[in-house]
């Protein structure tokens, strides 16, 4: 693992073969290891950087409520460090917040965004209230009654049902994170922007993807986002939920990397 010191946070990340570079951000609450599996249809070609987002894996919180500005200066920092100019993008969940800030702040930057399993709407009230009752709920009770709760929102029916041990992957990642880094990811995701405007200033090749078990955001989130993206395609995941590169890695690697083939012309 790489580090690097961005702002107030120390940031993590780890690299995966060599070529032109791709960057894969994690959803919440896990870290880059979910995308170890499916990255490994990349690295025979690609140069893959694979960044714990503050709060998750290793890397820290810092102070205050990790907003979606502080993550994509956190990825700002990843390439400088790296000395990649523009790159692809692939984010699944927050790891497609982020990538919604990264698009408005470093447009420049950006050759490709690939969207997995998110959303361009910014919570409802009902939503941000659930966000802060569960930052509170992990402070005052621990991580393990959320991280439970969680399951049956982020992994499939046919994942839970069938491939237990991806559960308890799944669960492993989560625990990395302290209360804190809960709480405070939950405040960040809580006061993001909305998107749905920037959506239109989108004007690179983009690929929404999305599980057909997502009841997260589902085929309805990514359409909308279909819709508002110019010359975006959207493809749907068989028997994958919300952690669909965990899930179905081979499926969602290929994807990947055909995308990522078109975009560098191979």
């Amino acid at each position: 693992m790489a580090q690097i010191t961005s702002g107030d946070a120390e940031v993590f990340y780890e690299v995966l073969g060599s070529g032109p570079p791709v960057v894969l951000l994690h959803p919440f609450p896990a870290n880059h290891e979910l995308w170890g599996p499916a990255a490994q249809a990349l690295v025979s070609r690609y140069q893959v950087i694979l960044p714990d987002l503050r709060g998750h894996g290793d890397s820290g919180v810092g102070k205050g409520p990790a907003t979606m500005a502080k993550h994509a200066e956190d990825v700002a920092r990843v390439l400088d460090h790296e000395e990649i100019g523009r790159t692809p993008l692939v984010g699944v969940s927050i790891g497609g917040y982020v990538l919604f800030e990264f698009w408005r702040k470093h447009r420049g930057r950006v050759t490709a965004l690939m969207l997995c399993n998110t959303k361009a709407q910014a919570d409802t009230a009902e939503a941000c209230a659930q966000r802060l009752q569960a930052a509170a709920h992990v402070m005052e009770y621990g991580t393990e009654p959320f991280f439970k709760s969680m399951v049956p929102k982020l992994l499939g029916e046919t994942t839970r049902r069938t491939r237990p041990d991806l559960v308890e992957g799944a669960l492993r990642m989560m625990r990395k994170m302290s209360p804190e880094d809960v709480a405070l990811v939950q405040r960040g995701m809580a006061e993001r922007p909305d998107s749905m405007e920037t959506l239109k200033t989108v004007n690179v090749p983009t690929l929404i993807v999305t599980g057909d078990e997502d009841v997260a955001t589902g085929m309805a989130e990514a359409e909308l986002m279909r819709q508002n993206i110019a010359g975006s395609q959207m493809k749907v995941v068989a028997k994958a939920g919300h952690y669909s590169p965990w899930e179905q890695p081979e499926k969602v690697g290929n994807i990947v990397r055909q995308f990522v083939d078109t975009v560098y012309g191979g």
